[in-house]
């Protein structure tokens, strides 16, 4: 029976959702050149070319296109039954879930839930940085983000969406806004908004700390962030304001603040369960069966995806 090239595909699986070998290296934690002798091993072993690699690009031949979408399935299924038989052995399976914020009860339910389901994970959380919703993850510290959407990073895919959730300005009580119902998005041109500090994508920043409204007016942003909670200290000192989301306002309530409605914009908030998607244990399945159950949990709905 021939060795099974299981290192050799990992690296071709990740090698086909990056097409940038820099980017391969960082998340498989190896050398650029190791990359380059793992692909060029499966390669011989196979008897063809899979990768063609230019100065300016890299892209799958037509063959390794098809024989990348034929084993994925199959190296996943793989991944899957290890982590079934590790856990059948009695070692317990670590699933390590960041989260972003704050970690409410409909996630705080469905975890406590999950590990009575599953006696054999040891589950272990850790707060993600408000700027920085995807590092953690691509750099494999955590197995999965329940972190806002929008997330289009290569590699990482959405397991469970959450429902959106309405846009909050919070500000202090002393701020002209501070008495209205509701307010437009066009008026954040005459706030000062707190932005985020960390290397959140621009994308990603430009929908929960924008530098514009929608008709394109500019908004000012003198100050940064890097918590949620020094956010809202900020916003409670009345020269600045925060944009948030209801969930964040409902359960964040400070004698100092207000949270006024936002209109206006094109989508709400919406936080997401996310993991890699060529490296996710079976467990992370379950978790996201078990928040597609949340109307028999906390009575909320979602999607997954």
């Amino acid at each position: 029976m021939p060795d099974l090239p299981v290192r050799e595909l990992e690296c071709l699986l990740v090698l086909a959702e990056e097409l940038h070998f820099g980017r391969t290296a960082q998340r498989l934690r190896i050398s650029q050149s190791r990359v380059s002798q793992l692909v060029a091993a499966l390669e011989r072993k196979i008897g063809t070319q899979l990768v063609e690699r230019t100065s300016r690009r890299v892209a799958l031949t037509a063959g390794g296109a098809e024989f990348v979408d034929s084993v994925r399935p199959t190296y996943t299924r793989l991944v899957e039954l290890v982590d079934t038989a590790r856990q059948a052995a009695g070692r317990a399976t670590p699933v390590r879930i960041g989260f972003q914020g704050l970690a409410y009860e409909t996630i705080t339910w469905t975890l406590a839930r999950f590990t009575e389901e599953n006696p054999g994970v040891a589950l272990s959380l850790r707060e993600l940085p408000l700027g920085d919703p995807f590092g953690a993850l691509l750099a494999g510290d955590i197995d999965a983000a329940v972190a806002l959407l929008p997330v289009r990073e290569p590699g990482l895919a959405v397991g469970y969406a959450f429902p959106p959730a309405p846009r909050m300005l919070a500000v202090s009580h002393g701020h002209p806004l501070a008495l209205a119902e509701r307010v437009d998005a066009e008026a954040l041109a005459d706030v000062d908004l707190v932005s985020v500090d960390g290397p959140a994508p621009r994308y990603w920043r430009d929908v929960h700390f924008p530098r514009f409204t929608p008709l394109g007016k500019q908004i000012a942003g003198t100050v940064r962030a890097a918590t949620l909670q020094e956010g809202m200290t900020l916003a409670a000192t009345g020269r600045y304001a925060m944009l948030t989301c209801r969930p964040v306002a409902e359960r964040n309530q400070r004698a100092d603040l207000r949270y006024v409605r936002v209109t206006g914009f094109d989508e709400e908030s919406r936080m997401a369960l996310i993991w890699r998607s060529a490296q996710r244990p079976a467990q992370l399945t379950k978790l996201a069966a078990l928040l597609g159950a949340l109307p028999d949990i906390a009575g909320s709905t979602g999607q997954r995806m």
